[in-house]
């Protein structure tokens, strides 16, 4: 099996009514507007697929009045992959919009940081601080497949399939975890939110919901580490990721990853 995957972004949801407060800490434009867009991810190698994370359905958008232009797991048709027949999951953390979907992939292994488990079935979630990016039932669920034997927990790094692996660094939440990805045109790094945009770890400045501030700021050197120059990481919610690279068939909502960016104008 090939360990040189093609790697794709699938953007689910977008958010504009944000400002760059909500972005940056000690910002000095916070009133400033700032989008965010929500993508969920795949791996494919030509004869195994792994979707990163599984974004937020209709009914949790409601709930938060964070309205999707999809659902996430119906995106993924755009790639010819069904929810229903995936094995592989990878959950960067159990916020609601990354972890929002579990129930639509039935035949999947989910692997998950032990440190995610704990944090979020623990007593810091007695504190609505912490609490707010989770969703009870979500976390619910993900304890129903630990039961099932459907969770594959990683402590620290550890390798998820041949040319994949993940790394915790914590931070925004405390198991956070990222994805490291071997393509044909060099590793990859998968941040999801250990970087949300390409200015968090460019200008080392931190996004507002963070469990531990100095490992957030850690995380960004490891980013750069993983990827080997900041071309090579992926933010987990940059609408300039949809801008710098190459889209991908005729859906519009689909972009290629693994080649690189197409524009890149931070040299």
């Amino acid at each position: 099996m090939s360990q040189h995957w093609t790697v794709y972004a699938v953007k689910y949801a977008d958010r504009d009514a944000r400002t760059r407060g909500d972005s940056f800490i000690f910002d000095d434009h916070p009133a400033q507007q700032h989008g965010m867009d929500y993508f969920v991810w795949v791996l494919d190698n030509g004869l195994q697929r792994i979707v990163v994370d599984t974004g937020y359905d209709a009914g949790e958008a409601d709930r938060r009045d964070r309205p999707i232009l999809r659902d996430p797991a119906k995106a993924l048709e755009a790639l010819d992959i069904h929810a229903d027949t995936v094995n592989t999951v990878i959950i960067t953390h159990l916020h609601y919009d990354h972890a929002g979907g579990l129930d639509r992939f039935p035949k999947a292994t989910f692997h998950l940081q032990a440190a995610e488990m704990a944090f979020a079935t623990g007593p810091c979630m007695c504190h609505g601080t912490l609490q707010m990016p989770f969703t009870a039932d979500h976390v619910c669920q993900m304890v129903q497949h630990v039961y099932s034997g459907r969770v594959v927990f990683h402590d620290g790094s550890a390798e998820v399939a041949p040319g994949v692996r993940v790394h915790c660094v914590g931070g925004h939440s405390r198991g956070l975890q990222v994805v490291e990805v071997d393509t044909a045109h060099g590793p990859l790094c998968l941040a999801s939110d250990a970087t949300h945009y390409y200015e968090n770890f460019m200008a080392a400045k931190p996004f507002p919901i963070v469990v531990d501030a100095e490992a957030m700021l850690e995380g960004y050197g490891t980013l750069l580490q993983l990827g080997g120059n900041a071309r090579r990481v992926i933010p987990g919610h940059d609408p300039l990721v949809t801008e710098y690279f190459p889209t991908h068939g005729t859906s519009g909502f689909v972009w290629k990853l693994d080649q690189g960016p197409t524009r890149w104008p931070h040299e």
